[in-house]
């Protein structure tokens, strides 16, 4: 485990832990609409040889978000893209267990991983990019201490026609 919060706690993530779930999750066009990922039919194969390249990676740090009352793994947030001469990375995330959503846990993942990259990383920003239509993970780092960074207008293709980016920051206090 590398933090604990009141409802969930989060760990790195192990080639262990793509199950079934996590395979479905990422090929659920619902749960995927914002993601990349959604390009790409997904298997235990290329989940676990994901999972395995971001754990060799020395700029990239993945991790479970897992319940405290039930060890369940919920989804995945990730700290990624780290830059060590300027110090920041991008943070993502995916809630795919939809019994999980509208719960605050993607908030409170958010602010876990964000205390994580500023004091054990030693990183001065964090920010995240989302789909306009992403109000859910808008909100959830907002929630999390998250400014307004900016918009890209018009920057991704999403359900046929080309939607604004939206850009969050965190700056080290």
């Amino acid at each position: 485990m590398i933090t604990q919060g009141q409802h969930i706690y989060l760990r790195q993530i192990t080639p262990q832990d793509v199950s079934s779930d996590y395979v479905a999750w990422m090929n659920d066009s619902e749960i995927t609409q914002y993601l990349e990922s959604r390009w790409t039919a997904q298997t235990i194969d290329t989940i676990t040889a994901f999972v395995r390249a971001m754990s060799d990676s020395p700029s990239n740090f993945l991790f479970g978000i897992f319940l405290n009352a039930t060890n369940k793994h919920i989804g995945n947030i990730k700290i990624g893209n780290i830059n060590q001469i300027h110090r920041y990375g991008d943070v993502g995330l995916i809630i795919g267990d939809r019994a999980s959503w509208g719960k605050g846990l993607a908030s409170e993942a958010i602010s876990l991983v964000t205390k994580y990259g500023f004091e054990e990383l030693n990183l001065h920003k964090l920010f995240a990019g989302m789909y306009e239509q992403n109000v859910g993970s808008y909100k959830a780092f907002l929630k999390a201490g998250y400014q307004d960074a900016g918009r890209y207008k018009r920057h991704f293709f999403c359900q046929g026609q080309y939607v604004d980016a939206l850009w969050v920051e965190k700056l080290r206090e």
